[in-house]
């Protein structure tokens, strides 16, 4: 019997304070984040802005407990995952970022002889600068490190029934039926800057895919929210991102009631814990709102596991 293996990739997150300075410089020195053809010229830029951030940055996660919370979900997902599959699938993850990295990965599925590896990341709508970034990296390592396993990749999984399942689980969480008439919905996609856009990542055509497929979920299962928006976060720089941005959208919104969704994010981190959780609710109350809720990602549920099983069998 062949020995097979999964493997979740995400960019990961400070484990501590002191990895956040790690976490900054691997990013921007990450060529599909910072896409100037200069290696050099990318060190020079990724140092700059880490030196500037790395202050910044630690302060945002000592806010939400001294750490990222994406690796502590991550592993939750994978035991969960792994107990579902017993002794005859290896299921690990790897970082982008911080640790746990592709090599250190790749070195405990080589001691176990695996034969073919089947990479999920978990973004699930594609995007060079995520779902790209994380396969050519594991890829990559995999080439200098790893033995003869073939390689088997998935790019996007927004359409999957269960992990639809999963947003909704979330959604009705913070909210009952009856209350959704009060409320308008904002489904929060990480941003981009346009010029990505325009070189031909399909991550907003994915977006908006993935928010037609939503409403037509929501209106089956009876959450008939007053109005159902997309807006984008996490604007860095001067350069143009996507529009509308979540602030500007608040702004809009004349119900006052409002509930946010995650949409881009499979797993908690800074960007929901702290950004959605604590600046935007500021911006919020800020604005008069009289209610404010944020859901959860789907982290390590059941409806998550259910679709991660799936998807492993439909790439077999």
């Amino acid at each position: 019997m062949k020995k097979e293996a999964i493997v979740l990739l995400n960019m990961g997150g400070p484990n501590n304070l002191e990895e956040v300075e790690l976490f900054l410089t691997n990013m921007f020195n990450d060529k599909n984040i910072i896409t100037v053809k200069s290696s050099l010229l990318r060190r020079f830029i990724a140092t700059m802005i880490t030196f500037s951030r790395t202050e910044k940055s630690q302060d945002i996660y000592r806010q939400i407990g001294g750490k990222s919370p994406l690796v502590g979900h991550t592993q939750k997902l994978v035991q969960k995952l792994q107990s579902r599959f017993g002794d005859d699938v290896v299921v690990d993850f790897a970082m982008r970022y911080t640790p746990p990295f592709a090599s250190e990965v790749i070195e405990r599925l080589n001691s176990k002889e695996i034969e073919k590896i089947y990479l999920i990341p978990l973004y699930p709508q594609f995007s060079t600068t995520t779902t790209k970034s994380s396969l050519e990296d594991f890829e990559e390592q995999y080439h200098i490190n790893g033995k003869n396993a073939v390689l088997v990749e998935i790019k996007h999984f927004f359409e999957n029934e269960n992990y639809n399942k999963a947003i909704l689980q979330r959604i009705e969480e913070r909210i009952s039926a009856h209350e959704c008439s009060d409320f308008d919905l904002i489904f929060s996609a990480h941003g981009l800057p346009v010029k990505v856009i325009e070189r031909g990542d399909v991550y907003e055509k994915h977006i908006n895919r993935h928010v037609d497929i939503l409403k037509n979920i929501l209106k089956n299962a009876g959450m008939n929210f007053n109005a159902v928006h997309l807006a984008y976060q996490s604007k860095v720089g001067p350069m143009e991102w996507l529009k509308p941005s979540l602030e500007d959208k608040l702004k809009e919104v004349k119900a006052k009631c409002v509930l946010i969704f995650p949409l881009a994010f499979t797993i908690d981190n800074s960007e929901t814990d702290f950004e959605l959780e604590i600046e935007y609710r500021e911006v919020a109350q800020e604005l008069g709102f009289k209610d404010y809720r944020v859901c959860k990602c789907p982290n390590d549920s059941e409806f998550f596991v259910d679709a991660l099983v799936e998807i492993y069998e439909k790439m077999r």
